[in-house]
């Protein structure tokens, strides 16, 4: 073996974890049909997250062919309301997301703490790394540490990625029309 080619390995092996990493933390438990209240507990969640700027973010993400055909989507986006948008994406993310999940997240944000968090979620610059939270005050902190927001933002961050895809869907129906 040459000697560049066995310290590579070497270093390589080294570098490699003796153990298996701790499994992530299972999704939220997914229905298959919910209820009505289920679903309005989501819809008034995402219309207190500000949904349709998610799809915004959304539509900026995606891959256009030239600046007209983002620009096209953009307009289309435009012209759908928030409440279409609250509605339509409702009904996937219950499926996702419990009433008592829902409930929690709306109240939070539409607390102080979580729309500054808002505001910067949807109105930072794009950048590499994630932008550093608002800092919250002593109150803000008490409420961060209550057990039922500890547990419907960690099911939120469980279900981010079929929200994200659900918005996909959503904003590749919008374009079709």
């Amino acid at each position: 073996m040459k000697p560049i080619y066995a310290l590579t390995m070497a270093a390589l092996l080294a570098g490699a974890p003796l153990t298996q990493a701790a499994p992530a933390a299972a999704p939220a438990a997914t229905v298959a049909t919910p209820d009505a209240a289920r679903v309005q507990a989501v819809q008034a969640m995402l219309e207190a997250m500000q949904s349709e700027k998610m799809m915004r973010s959304v539509a900026g993400a995606s891959r256009y062919v030239n600046e007209g055909q983002r620009a096209s989507v953009f307009a289309k986006l435009d012209k759908v309301a928030p409440q279409e948008i609250y509605k339509r994406l409702a009904l996937p993310v219950a499926r996702v997301i419990g009433v008592e999940a829902a409930n929690e997240l709306s109240a939070f944000y539409a607390s102080d703490y979580g729309k500054r968090l808002l505001q910067q979620t949807y109105n930072s610059r794009a950048s590499m790394f994630p932008p550093e939270p608002p800092v919250p005050n002593a109150a803000e902190k008490k409420m961060l540490k209550k057990p039922a927001l500890v547990q419907a933002r960690k099911e939120l961050a469980s279900a981010d990625a079929t929200i994200r895809h659900e918005a996909f869907a959503l904003l590749q129906a919008i374009i079709k029309k």
